[in-house]
């Protein structure tokens, strides 16, 4: 499977999962279902299809022209808004993508904003309207980062949330009921820093990169601003951060 190579603001490297095109295209199809369905629950409230084709609007409003196109945009706005909307409110989800497990990430390992789903829904017209997603397969099969053209312009790509995780690969490690910390200040650190923390330091032990170690052991101390115990080692030391801050979340 396809990787995402993501720098964090630590400048740290953290590698996911690509989503492939067929949990792209399920939670297209999804979202695709979610708009026919309030169209046509939109219609069968106003009096479903007209003699002439169009909707029954004209049965239930003035048959002014510029009245029933302002009606018309706003009963259309959910579904040409829905896609940005929807990203905004939920962390680079639609419905669609959540059910398919899929989500929107900044390349850069920052939080992606607004701005930057707005330029993908924008893009969208390009990439899956007007060429029926032609130009959005090709662009994804030959990115680095498997990207449609609206992910090249705003800096973000599609990770699938699907992957096998153990308590191995998160933040969690098991303590004891009568464990003691030992670093106070270590609820200083995030989450987020937690997990970088780990699969960084697990990632180094596997290859003996001891001065990535050292680095991250002091990137530690610059943030809780507390010194290792005396005669403890980098390891030791990144073992009981780890331990002390899932204490203290388990207590929260």
């Amino acid at each position: 499977m396809a990787e995402i190579q993501i720098t964090t603001t630590q400048n740290v490297t953290i590698a996911f999962t690509a989503a492939e095109v067929g949990e792209r295209i399920l939670a297209y199809i999804i979202d695709l279902i979610i708009k026919i369905a309030y169209v046509g629950i939109i219609i069968t409230i106003l009096g479903g299809i007209s003699s002439n084709g169009g909707i029954g609007i004209e049965d239930r409003f003035d048959s002014d022209p510029w009245s029933i196109m302002a009606i018309i945009i706003i009963l259309g706005a959910p579904v040409i808004f829905y896609t940005i909307v929807s990203e905004s409110l939920m962390s680079g989800q639609t419905l669609g993508k959540k059910i398919a497990k899929i989500q929107v990430v900044k390349i850069d390992g920052y939080r992606a904003s607004f701005l930057d789903f707005f330029i993908r829904w924008v893009m969208r017209f390009i990439d899956i309207n007007i060429f029926s997603g032609i130009v959005a397969l090709v662009s994804i099969g030959n990115s680095k980062n498997h990207q449609r053209l609206g992910g090249m312009a705003s800096g973000t790509g599609v990770i699938t949330l699907k992957n096998k995780i153990n308590i191995s690969h998160t933040i969690l490690q098991e303590v004891s009921d009568d464990y003691k910390p030992t670093y106070l200040s270590v609820i200083k650190l995030s989450d987020n820093d937690m997990r970088i923390i780990k699969e960084n330091f697990i990632r180094a032990r596997k290859s003996q990169d001891f001065k990535t170690i050292l680095t991250i052991k002091q990137k530690i101390i610059d943030v809780i601003q507390e010194e290792p115990k005396e005669d403890v080692t980098a390891e030791n030391f990144i073992r009981c951060i780890l331990k002390d801050y899932n204490y203290f979340t388990k207590n929260m």
